[in-house]
């Protein structure tokens, strides 16, 4: 039988979308005031990482924390960026999000 190992973003991806699921995420002021510029909703964050994919992993210059890049589909269908991190008490942030 042929198994398929979970990879760590896997792991990762699988804790961020039970978090959207649950509600138990937070927005900073950045990633609030870039929805609207980007005339998104919370609903289209939602979706993004719902139905992403991670696409990269940056390190934080100044915390040394680990960001999460993911990139899935709005509620409209647009191609949407969430940049997100798991915090200490294991509540997701969304520092970010970007339109392509």
């Amino acid at each position: 039988m042929f198994r398929v190992e979970e990879t760590v973003f896997d792991r990762i991806l699988k804790r961020i979308r039970e978090n959207v699921r649950t509600c138990q995420y937070v927005m900073t002021i950045h990633a609030e005031e870039e929805m609207d510029d980007e005339g998104f909703s919370i609903f289209d964050i939602e979706r993004g990482i719902l139905t992403g994919e991670i696409a990269e992993r940056q390190e934080d210059r100044e915390t040394g924390e680990w960001k999460y890049i993911v990139k899935g589909e709005s509620t409209a269908g647009d191609e949407i960026t969430v940049v997100a991190r798991l915090s200490v008490t294991g509540r997701l942030v969304i520092i970010t999000v970007y339109g392509e």
